[in-house]
């Protein structure tokens, strides 16, 4: 099976702050695995280290209000075509990233609050059939 996976969950420093999200666990869940990390921010141009952004009425900005969702959807574009291109059957992606955030993000107050909702990419994803995993998730599986 081929696994897409948020980069930062592998150690790529691609992190907004220029850190990951390292992952033991989500090493651990993919070996033995065809593993395609993909980060969409780096492919849709932002820089590292970034402004953070969040999801507000359904457009992606960063902290000082402009306007990032071109370079979100790029880069989710990309990341798919790359997921449809290699058959990945599942993606296992960072939690609350308004890319790759599966079953919740943050709420775009800025303020550390959660919401209910998808990333641009983890939809985007969803939408053409690719199962979506957060990596919170891990705790409560050994295998995909």
């Amino acid at each position: 099976m081929k696994i897409i996976v948020s980069a930062c969950l592998l150690g790529q420093k691609c992190k907004y702050n220029g850190g990951d999200n390292y992952s033991e666990k989500a090493a651990e869940f993919v070996k033995g695995y065809e593993v395609i990390p993909v980060c969409p921010e780096l492919a849709g141009g932002l820089p590292v280290p970034r402004i953070p952004c969040e999801i507000v009425g359904g457009i992606v900005v960063n902290r000082e209000g402009e306007i990032k969702d071109g370079e979100y959807r790029l880069g989710a574009e990309i990341c798919l075509k790359t997921a449809l291109e290699n058959g990945a059957e599942l993606a296992l992606l960072q939690s609350r990233s308004p890319s790759c955030g599966a079953k919740y993000i943050y709420d775009g107050s800025f303020s550390g609050r959660l919401t209910e909702g998808m990333g641009v990419f983890a939809k985007l994803l969803a939408e053409n059939g690719i199962k979506v995993m957060d990596a919170e998730d891990l705790q409560d599986v050994c295998q995909p």
